[in-house]
């Protein structure tokens, strides 16, 4: 069994994303997995890297936990909505925050390359969106597909990542939802 742990990126817990965060959780619990769930919306942190990368920022309490679950455990699991086009500001700031140089990965001396300090977890990402898939990926590029598996979890040494993509959701029926939510269980219980 495995430790994993899910961030619901959207800062409403009564959103789509919190039913499939909770969904999840509880499906890989049943399970037996050791699961610790972060509800950005509900911890406190300041998201803005208000200097850059120029001087430390304390970490709060909340990022101090979730780092310490984030290195102890095997999945990671984000739940997040699509806003144009990428991610919302406080999951973004999440990751401006915790994956720190010296912590996710670091820069070589006199190099332009790096070591990626989070081998050995794997990530599932799960995002709502009202776009249609196709249209997200094939007219848009897919951009927070991108960043998240190029230039953060996989730049960090997260891999493989998996992508599931729920949409459009403003159109969908309560069946349709119902299908997803079941669809996430099924997979947290793997």
């Amino acid at each position: 069994m495995e430790r994993i742990v899910v961030i619901l990126g959207h800062p409403d817990q009564k959103s789509l994303c919190g039913a499939l965060a909770e969904r999840y959780a509880q499906a890989a619990t049943v399970a037996g997995h050791q699961v610790e769930v972060f509800r950005l919306g509900e911890m406190e942190f300041d998201p803005v890297l208000r200097h850059g990368y120029r001087e430390v920022q304390p970490l709060e309490p909340d990022l101090i936990r979730l780092q310490a679950a984030i290195a102890a455990a095997a999945r990671l699991v984000l739940v997040s909505p699509v806003w144009w086009g990428g991610m919302p500001a406080l999951l973004k700031g999440m990751f401006d925050r915790v994956f720190l140089s010296g912590w996710a990965y670091r820069y070589r001396k006199d190099s332009p390359w790096w070591d990626k300090l989070l081998v050995g977890r794997r990530a599932e990402v799960y995002l709502t969106l009202d776009t249609p898939r196709w249209y997200y990926r094939w007219i848009y590029g897919a951009p927070v597909i991108r960043q998240l598996r190029r230039t953060i979890l996989g730049f960090c040494g997260i891999a493989p990542v998996s992508f599931t993509l729920f949409s459009p959701v403003r159109s969908s029926t309560p069946a349709q939802r119902s299908r997803w939510l079941a669809q996430v269980g099924e997979r947290a219980r793997r």
